[in-house]
């Protein structure tokens, strides 16, 4: 019935109207935690420098350690992943796309007859291995949108408790970095064992250069104080990376739910107007056939005309009254 079908279609804009302003509010505080996500990052990015420069300096130097965070396995047989996704969803293909590709590492290496050991960070990427039936070693969750530097401590530590009892033999590390507002990309960087001190000196800024500081006991013990710092300062701007990315999918991701709502909103619109409009036809056509009925009868028939003529004004005022104006 047309007059149902139109009832319908007002509570469908109704409901589209109240969630349009959910996922606009989203849009708003994701814009907002986005730019103190970056801010964080930037601000953590030197200190990651820093302590890199004097690994620089001390490998310069000639200072070499046999620490065990450098240990290379002579065959590799258990693998490690750290996989970084949010804890929340409504993120567009945020979490998913991190998942994927951690899905794709893992049976890419056990394929390979290799072991894993998987510490997933982030309710999402736990609860789609655990449902999955993957053995998950380790777990940690409940910040992934403002992660702190102990956060990354706990989980450098647990992960390195691992590689250091040789229950793996490699770590993989699999987030999303932050390149910009508009482009967030899933990369899977090594992050266990860690690159020797002599590589770290050739591809770092101080290349070729010979030391020339004095370090207090000695460039080994400092060198083997900092490879722990090292690593949770590499996790920790990784989590920071993964909590802008976050953010900014989540953004788009509402700004289109919200698009998609206003323009879902208007063709709901254009169908109820036409649905209200074969209301109004159906009732003229059944007025017209009952004054046809009633044949010869001029007296009635006049009185139809009538109630037609008043109803039709009715409705011209009830159609003034909803566009916001009176009745001449």
């Amino acid at each position: 019935m047309p007059g149902g079908r139109e009832r319908e279609l007002r509570r469908r804009i109704g409901s589209i109207q109240s969630t349009k302003k959910i996922t606009r509010a989203m849009e708003l505080i994701a814009a907002t935690r986005v730019v103190k996500a970056m801010q964080r990052a930037n601000a953590a990015r030197p200190y990651a420098r820093l302590i890199t420069s004097v690994i620089e300096d001390l490998a310069a130097g000639g200072a070499e350690v046999d620490h065990p965070l450098l240990r290379q396995a002579p065959e590799v047989r258990n693998v490690g992943f750290i996989v970084i996704t949010g804890d929340r969803g409504l993120a567009g293909a945020y979490n998913t796309s991190v998942i994927r590709t951690a899905e794709r590492q893992l049976m890419g290496h056990v394929s390979e007859g290799k072991g894993y050991s998987l510490c997933c960070v982030g309710r999402k990427s736990a609860s789609y291995f655990r449902f999955r039936n993957y053995r998950i070693d380790s777990a940690a969750s409940g910040f992934s949108d403002n992660p702190s530097y102990d956060d990354a401590r706990r989980i450098a530590e647990t992960v390195s408790e691992s590689f250091l009892s040789e229950a793996v033999d490699q770590v993989e590390l699999i987030y999303t970095e932050f390149v910009s507002m508009g482009t967030q990309r899933v990369v899977v960087r090594r992050f266990l064992p860690l690159v020797d001190t002599e590589m770290i000196a050739r591809e770092g800024s101080g290349a070729g250069r010979e030391g020339s500081f004095e370090f207090e006991p000695s460039p080994e013990a400092v060198l083997e104080a900092l490879l722990p710092r090292y690593t949770e300062a590499r996790l920790y701007g990784a989590l920071l990376d993964a909590a802008a990315s976050e953010h900014a999918s989540r953004q788009r991701a509402m700004k289109a739910a919200t698009d998609n709502a206003e323009e879902l909103i208007t063709k709901l619109s254009r169908a109820m107007n036409q649905a209200r409009q074969d209301a109004i036809t159906t009732e003229i056509m059944e007025i017209v056939g009952g004054a046809e009925a009633l044949g010869g009868d001029s007296g009635d028939a006049g009185d139809v005309d009538v109630a037609l003529a008043s109803m039709l004004a009715g409705e011209d005022v009830s159609m003034l009254s909803a566009a916001g104006a009176s009745p001449a």
